[in-house]
This record gives structure tokens, C-alpha cells and sequence, in this order.
């Protein structure tokens, strides 16, 4: 974690539309890049039906494997879908809150043409106890539909923290309409205190020419509020992309900060070789990461750019920047070798 620092250029191929980014940076450490995306709860609900009836099932951890399992039993009584059929194809669908990202849903098989299915099914995660204990469990129940149009049919929310562990027998719970924070997309996973500023080429001095060529310059100072993944607290790190770039030269990192959910980085991080106009084809990545030995766990992060979902005349999905997000990028295209500051919430990519 010693300071390094390397100089590469954001070099642009304009007939094949592939930048190549460098950037010259502080405070390195190692960590591996895994991202993935994030799906709400409640994606894919196309359904009116009001949540009724009730559900069976049992909660353990089992300490040797270091495993939590939900024991999905059966349900009694659901909503029916198709009112002309009169039938639901429920099936059952568990995360573990708040952080979807981390450990992802599981789910069992789906029965199909009954309001009263029978699974005898275990959903298993591979989780520390002490991770556990500050998570919550949602469990919901779902009719499938072969086009994809999911209805919601109801759900319980439990928090594990307070959980009686001795019980581990099968008991039954009525379902509830889904919780208000989930339907608003409530969703916080910290706030991230930055300031970015652009330096046109040759800005800063005619001869020699000064830059050689534009440059973004990005100063994370610290984030608010992460997600507490452990009773201490966690072990974070944020990495940097300047997208569509997603090789080792335009990856850069901050050090690790230890057992603090409110982590002071102060850590600036330079990409040069752009030309004023590759701005509003760029995207700038950051994301903000729990260190771990065996894997890095995402916490959440931000996309700086214009958020058009184009990059050079082609269609991408990271190109999908927030307002909040877009503004702040658009004032720093404006506003020459000023630095910008901003406040943004981290959220899920």
C-alpha cells in the first residue's frame, strides 16, 4: 500500500472507437475487479393482485458449514392471478438486506395451476453468523409468468438480529402487501464527497505546450454512511474506470481504510489524453468495495458522464448516468481547470 505512481495516455483510435486511458495516481492496493449487476426486489412485478394467504417455513444456521438456510415448506391460500383460469404458478423468492448485491436471491422451483404449493425446498447462503445478524431477510411469494410479466403475491421481512436461533421448526406466516421503503426504491448505500475538474490541452502554458493533451483530474475525499457488512465495521476502497476502458491501464485505486463505514480517502487520481470533445463519450466509474482475503465485496458507486446510453456512436449500458450525476459532470465540462465539488449518493450499477 506504499504511494506508486504511472503516467500512461488516453490515446484515441478514432476509427475503431477504443480509447486506451492512463492516469498517474496515489495510495495503491491490491484488490480483484468483480462487478455485476443489481436487481430490485420488486423487478419484473406486473401483477395488481392484493398479497394474501400464508407461508411455511423454518429458519437455521448451520455452524460447521457456515451456512444459513431457509427452509421453504409450502403456502396456503394465495392470491389467484388468472381470474379466467382461476390459477397462480407461485413460486418463492428470498434475499438478504441491504445489500442484494452481495449475496443475491435464491428461489425455489415454481408449481404451477395452485394457490396451495408444496415445496419442501432449502435456500441456501454461505454467509459468517456475524454477517447475518445485521442483515434482514424478505421473503416473497410470486406467480411466473412464461413471458416474463412476474405478479407479486406477498412477502414478510425479518430481522435476523432478533431472530429466536432455537427455533428451528416450521411455522406459519400470513403474507404482507410490500414495505413502502422497497416500492420507493429506498435504496442508501452511503454518499460520496469528491471534486472533479478538467484541464483543456494547453491551458496552462503556450510554449511548451502545457498540457500536451486535456486532462481529468478526480479527487475522492471520502464517503459517508456504507453499508456495515461486520460488527466492526468494514474494510473499503474505491477503484476507478474511465469507461468505455476497462483494461489495467485505465484501473486505478485508493488504499484500503479499515473497520470505518465513514472512510477518509483524500486520493487524487489524474487520466490524461483527452480531448475535449472524448467527454461526452466517457464515463467515469468509481465504486466503492469491502475488502476481503478470498473475494471484494461491491458496496455501491457512482457513474460520472452525460448518461446519453451512447459512447462513441455505440449503445452501452453503463453510459446511465443519474441527474444528479450528469449535472455534475456537465458543470465541470464548463467550467475549465476549476475544481467542482459535489455530494452524490452511492447506488447500485
Amino acid at each position: 500500500e506504499s504511494d506508486t505512481a504511472s503516467e500512461i495516455s488516453f490515446q484515441l483510435n478514432r476509427h475503431k472507437k477504443t480509447p486506451s486511458i492512463g492516469s498517474h495516481s496515489s495510495d495503491m492496493a491490491s484488490v480483484s475487479s468483480v462487478s455485476g449487476s443489481v436487481l430490485s426486489v420488486y423487478s419484473g412485478d406486473f401483477g395488481s393482485v392484493d398479497a394474501q394467504g400464508t407461508v411455511e417455513f423454518a429458519l437455521d444456521y448451520d455452524e460447521k458449514n457456515r451456512e444459513f438456510q431457509v427452509h421453504v415448506s409450502q403456502c396456503k391460500d394465495l392470491a389467484v392471478v388468472d381470474e379466467k383460469k382461476g390459477r397462480s404458478d407461485p413460486y418463492v423468492k428470498t434475499y438478504l438486506l441491504p445489500d442484494k448485491a452481495r449475496m443475491g436471491k435464491r428461489k425455489t422451483s415454481v408449481k404451477k395451476r395452485t394457490v396451495n404449493p408444496i415445496y419442501n425446498e432449502v435456500l441456501r447462503y454461505k454467509i459468517e453468523k456475524m454477517v447475518l445478524l445485521i442483515q434482514k431477510l424478505n421473503l416473497s411469494v410470486w406467480h411466473n409468468d412464461p413471458l416474463g410479466r412476474n405478479s407479486f403475491l406477498g412477502e414478510i421481512e425479518i430481522d435476523l438480529a432478533s431472530w429466536d436461533w432455537s427455533n428451528r421448526k416450521l411455522n406459519w406466516y400470513p403474507l404482507k402487501p410490500r414495505s413502502l421503503s422497497a416500492v420507493n426504491g429506498v435504496d442508501h448505500r452511503g454518499v460520496m464527497s469528491l471534486s472533479i475538474k478538467y484541464v483543456p490541452p494547453g491551458s496552462l502554458g503556450k510554449w511548451p505546450k502545457n498540457p500536451p493533451s486535456g486532462e481529468v483530474h478526480i479527487w475522492v475525499k471520502d464517503v459517508k454512511d456504507l453499508l456495515q457488512l461486520r460488527p466492526s465495521g468494514v474494510d473499503s476502497f474505491v477503484k476507478c474506470y474511465v469507461l468505455p476502458d476497462t483494461s489495467k491501464k485505465s484501473y486505478q485505486k485508493t488504499r484500503v481504510i479499515k473497520k470505518d463505514t465513514n472512510p477518509v480517502f483524500n486520493h487524487t487520481i489524474v487520466y490524461d489524453g483527452f480531448h475535449t470533445e472524448d467527454l461526452k463519450d466517457a464515463c467515469v466509474e468509481l465504486t466503492v468495495w469491502d475488502h476481503e482475503k478470498l473475494t471484494n465485496h461491491f458496496l455501491g458507486g457512482i457513474r460520472l458522464g452525460l448518461g446519453t446510453g451512447l459512447s462513441y456512436g455505440i449503445s452501452v449500458d453503463w453510459m446511465d448516468s443519474t441527474q444528479e450525476e450528469v449535472a455534475f459532470w456537465q458543470e465541470m465540462m464548463l467550467a475549465a481547470n476549476e475544481w467542482i465539488e459535489g455530494l452524490l449518493p452511492l447506488r447500485s450499477l
